[in-house]
């Protein structure tokens, strides 16, 4: 009889393994909690200090690792299915920079100081306006038109990111830009976890919409039309690929900052495992990814240092050694 769900098995195993992360999350930190006890006075209204640190500290972080990680997991997925391409990332749109963009506008202006939530407020507003100008510049286009606005969107909102940086007139708001360059889940509340939530599950609903679709396109555009899935269009793949990856990976950005490689690498490593079908990666990379953020996170918050270590850097640290191990494996294969 054959498996109607080849990959129950592999989902199961990594939505086991993220309820353990998640767990440990709540638990890792300076001061050991009673996570029952927390959690009930936190539901009842309690203003205890196990309420205080699950509520304001604990869940908020481990919440937004979850949603960012999947959010950059599922993403990688979908662009390395739709252009066909295992080293496609989340960043290859622009978005990130975008958001980056408005981030450091607030601390240029002096927003992010007068008013809480100016930085990831700015931070959405730069994704929204790179959205828009993705879509403007794709229009009807097709994978190519794709690349090269993205990279030119890359590009041009680099070099803004470094003329703002070069023309701030406070040594120390070019020490905090830099900072939340690197990506960090550190000081974050509930508010940030409402703020990007609209946007991740509105992109996330999107990208979730072509799991046939790029099934169908690894026989080719052609043969994929022919078949009733439309790659171009206003309502085609990828219109929604674009919109939903935008508005996903702008949303996480706006309140993380810049998180690398968890994209490129969950996709990559899972990818064996789901039969090289792109339909069937999605599901697994968006758990994948989330594992892998939280458990960059919880390492950040417990290796002993002076002063925490942002979880971009140690994303960026795990995932580039990988890379150097698949250069070499391939490299014996082809000799």
């Amino acid at each position: 009889m054959t498996d109607r769900h080849p990959d129950r098995f592999l989902i199961a195993a990594l939505s086991a393994g993220l309820v353990i992360l998640f767990v440990c999350a709540l638990l890792w930190g300076e001061t050991s909690l009673d996570i029952t006890d927390a959690f009930r006075d936190l539901l009842a209204g309690r203003h205890s200090i196990g309420a205080i640190i699950l509520g304001q500290l604990r869940l908020p972080r481990a919440l937004l690792a979850v949603l960012i990680g999947g959010t950059l997991g599922l993403s990688g997925a979908v662009l390395q299915g739709y252009l066909r391409n295992p080293l496609a990332d989340p960043g290859l749109l622009g978005v990130s920079g975008g958001a980056a963009l408005g981030a450091v506008v607030t601390f240029y202006t002096g927003l992010s100081a007068r008013v809480a939530l100016a930085l990831p407020a700015g931070g959405l507003a730069g994704a929204l306006f790179a959205v828009a100008a993705l879509i403007g510049l794709v229009g009807q286009g097709g994978t190519m038109a794709l690349l090269l606005a993205g990279a030119a969107l890359t590009s041009f909102f680099a070099a803004m990111t470094s003329l703002t940086l070069n023309l701030m007139p406070s040594p120390y708001a070019s020490f905090e830009i830099m900072h939340w360059l690197m990506g960090s889940l550190a000081d974050r509340t509930m508010t940030h976890v409402w703020l990007c939530l609209p946007g991740i599950v509105a992109g996330g609903t999107l990208m979730f919409s072509v799991r046939r679709t790029l099934d169908a396109l690894t026989l080719g555009e052609d043969v994929a039309e022919s078949l009733g899935f439309r790659s171009s269009g206003l309502f085609g793949a990828q219109m929604r690929i674009v919109v939903g990856a935008a508005l996903a990976v702008g949303s996480c950005v706006a309140v993380s900052g810049a998180i690398g490689f968890v994209g490129l690498v969950v996709p990559h490593l899972l990818r064996p495992l789901t039969g090289y079908r792109p339909g069937r990666l999605l599901v697994p990379s968006f758990l994948g990814g989330a594992m892998l953020l939280l458990f960059a996170d919880g390492l950040a918050r417990v290796i002993p240092t002076s002063s925490e270590l942002h979880v971009g850097v140690l994303t960026a640290l795990a995932g580039a050694p990988l890379f150097f191990w698949r250069v070499i494996r391939l490299k014996r294969t082809v000799t």
